[in-house]
């Protein structure tokens, strides 16, 4: 059988502010989601309209108005404004104040979020490096006593986290590398990836899978974690025109990791970045199609989905999906991975 599957509403704080969000939330638990998921940026992507409220403040006051959500992030960056140790301190108190309601999702981030703050932006492998050694100093401070780390990169002189986590604090990474992959076998609880065809995921969780039996974990208990971007309307150009606020995470990777200016990153937009969204992101009128898509990606093997809206009006979106969508995807995962039962002949 199959992890149980974990449904999350995506709450985008580049796009809506700290208020607004909350809103969001509180509604997004009513409906039936079982998480709330934010990002963790400084800048948004964009200058036009855009927000970016901090999400661990964010987090404590979500999991405040809600009464049983987990709430987390995707993706936290424990590289530069956060030093690994911060992460660990802040996790491990909201995990405190809200036990078994609390997880973090780590990677190696985007330029946009620590140029700004005076900090040179790493090629790949100072980015692996830097992760890895971010993810064994969360786990000793959260498990340990006085704790000394002698790193390429960070180092810890007796340090000691004074207030522990309750509970053990699920981590995932971001990723759709096999070599980060590996890494999340080793040190974490699974992957946040892209549903970029079948045989690319199939790789990515047997690097995991692989690397997490080399050190004497069960493959079976990491979770598989996905974004799926939708924006819903009965009038589609509005829902394109909704989903367009995301115009610049199209942007290639190779050129939007040299722009930090939000206004810079909007300048960029040109036609191939507006197809690219109308490629990645579902917009439509029409319920099935969200229904249909959603069921290719947990056959795939996805067992926590994070929608991701840019709906125009997100409350009906929220009800639509309450009303639909999530009890449908209940059924069809348990019809999924249901055991075939056997019966005996005489």
């Amino acid at each position: 059988m199959a992890a149980t599957l974990r449904l999350g509403y995506w709450a985008a704080q580049e796009q809506y502010d700290p208020q607004r969000l909350l809103q969001y939330a509180v509604r997004a638990e009513v409906v039936g989601f079982d998480m709330i998921v934010t990002s963790d940026h400084f800048h948004p992507w964009g200058d036009t309209g855009g927000q970016a409220g901090f999400s661990w403040i964010w987090l404590a006051s979500a999991a405040e108005k809600t009464r049983k959500v987990e709430v987390g992030t995707a993706v936290t960056t424990p590289m530069f404004r956060y030093h690994p140790a911060l992460v660990a301190q802040a996790f491990a108190t909201l995990d405190n104040l809200y036990p078994g309601r609390i997880f973090v999702t780590l990677g190696t981030g985007h330029a946009m979020n620590e140029i700004p703050l005076g900090f040179k932006w790493p090629g790949f492998e100072e980015k692996i490096g830097r992760l890895q050694e971010a993810l064994e100093i969360i786990q000793k401070l959260w498990k340990g006593d006085f704790v000394t780390y002698e790193g390429k990169y960070y180092q810890l002189n007796r340090a000691k986290l004074y207030t522990k986590p309750k509970t053990s604090i699920p981590v995932y990474l971001a990723t759709s590398n096999e070599r980060v992959a590996r890494i999340a076998g080793q040190f974490c609880d699974g992957i946040l990836t892209n549903p970029r065809g079948l045989e690319r995921f199939r790789k990515i969780v047997s690097a995991m899978d692989k690397a997490a039996t080399r050190v004497g974990r069960d493959p079976s208990k990491m979770s598989k974690s996905m974004e799926f971007k939708v924006a819903y309307d009965i009038d589609y150009n509005r829902a394109l025109k909704s989903a367009m606020f995301w115009a610049t995470t199209a942007i290639p990777r190779e050129k939007r990791e040299h722009v930090w200016d939000p206004r810079e990153l909007e300048a960029l937009v040109g036609p191939e970045e507006e197809k690219k969204i109308k490629e990645s992101w579902l917009i439509t009128t029409d319920s099935d199609d969200i229904i249909k898509r959603l069921g290719e990606f947990l056959k795939m093997g996805f067992d926590r989905v994070y929608i991701h809206s840019a709906s125009p009006i997100e409350e009906r979106f929220l009800n639509l999906l309450g009303r639909e969508i999530l009890p449908w995807m209940r059924e069809y995962y348990e019809s999924l991975f249901r055991p075939v039962r056997t019966v005996a002949v005489e």
